[in-house]
């Protein structure tokens, strides 16, 4: 992981649009992927873009409400 590579909590609750305390909780509980160095977790940038993929739903183009008159 180079030093681009790397997030702390706050960057990564930022970029999820959660709070700070989330990030931590995920982390504890393997929820999202991180490494703990000391008393700091530290988030790998593609490992969580990976994530964020593998994690994300798509609509369903049946639920579309968009009606074509």
């Amino acid at each position: 992981m180079t030093g681009d590579d790397r997030l702390r909590i706050n960057e990564v609750a930022a970029y999820l649009q959660l709070e700070v305390s989330t990030i931590y909780i995920w982390a504890q509980t393997g929820i999202i992927p991180a490494t703990k160095v000391g008393r700091s977790w530290i988030f790998s940038r593609q490992e969580l873009e990976n994530w964020l993929t593998a994690n994300t739903t798509q609509p369903d183009a049946k639920e579309n409400h968009c009606s074509q008159d």
